[in-house]
């Protein structure tokens, strides 16, 4: 599903009305958790955390007018993506998550290689969620993305 929003806010209010307040939920962890130097804002139709331009000017490889994406959240067809660019890029770290999660939930995490889905929105682990946001300063994503993008 695709939302056209200017801020976050406007986003969350164009979502289905059964998934705004786990959204919001989600949202605030996020917030609370994430690493300073991070900005919040709307990138690729959802609500996104990206390093800036003024901390990264170089910005984004594929398209340099946009920041370093590093985390985003959305409302799809079947329920509540995050995406997050270091479970992707890092292995340890997705390890890490996945462990994790099993020990903590009756199911096994739905995830792609980048994504974590939940189809069942009042069941997402927001304190592992913050954790994992937490797991990753600004200076150690631009560090890692700059090793990887040279290879």
């Amino acid at each position: 599903m695709k939302y056209e929003a200017s801020t976050p806010e406007e986003y969350i209010d164009k979502i289905p009305e059964d998934r705004r307040e786990a959204m919001r939920k989600l949202r605030k962890v996020i917030l609370k958790n994430l690493p300073k130097g991070f900005e919040e804002g709307i990138n690729y139709n959802m609500i996104g955390y990206f390093v800036p331009h003024s901390v990264y000017p170089k910005g984004y490889h594929c398209n340099p007018k946009l920041p370093l994406p590093f985390l985003n959240i959305a409302s799809q067809k079947n329920g509540i993506t995050l995406y997050h660019m270091a479970l992707y890029a890092r292995a340890d770290l997705r390890s890490w998550f996945v462990n994790t999660y099993k020990k903590m939930a009756s199911h096994n995490v739905d995830m792609g290689k980048g994504c974590i889905r939940f189809k069942k929105v009042e069941a997402i682990p927001l304190d592992l969620i913050g954790e994992l946001v937490r797991k990753i300063s600004v200076e150690e994503w631009v560090s890692y993305y700059e090793m990887s993008i040279k290879k």
